[in-house]
């Protein structure tokens, strides 16, 4: 299975180093990879101007994302669903396999 790498860091300095698999049909991993930075820079934005923002309310909004552009592919409801479902998890599990490098802090 193809991977796509993919380094995100965080408002606080936080990197991580993402193996993210692809699915067998996708057909440009860089466009891929334009659109999770595209998508990742935005709630950064949003995030920064908004004020209070709880990390549930974010994850919340994706997932009700995530669920719209499912439901918008031209197939049935059940296997959009299944097509999301299975992303999800295979991006979690990536995830999950991912160490956070934190940035060294004090003085030495």
């Amino acid at each position: 299975m193809k991977k796509l790498p993919y380094r995100a860091n965080t408002q606080t300095g936080d990197r991580f180093d993402f193996e993210f698999p692809l699915h067998s049909e996708t057909v440009s991993p860089m466009r891929v990879n334009q659109m999770l930075s595209a998508v990742l820079e935005a709630l950064d934005r949003d995030i920064s101007i908004g004020g209070e923002t709880a990390n549930g309310d974010v994850l919340q909004a994706l997932a009700m994302a995530l669920a719209a552009r499912a439901r918008m592919v031209h197939t049935t409801p059940g296997q959009s669903a299944q097509l999301a479902r299975s992303l999800l998890e295979n991006a979690l599990m990536a995830a999950s396999e991912t160490d956070r490098e934190a940035p060294q802090s004090g003085t030495a």
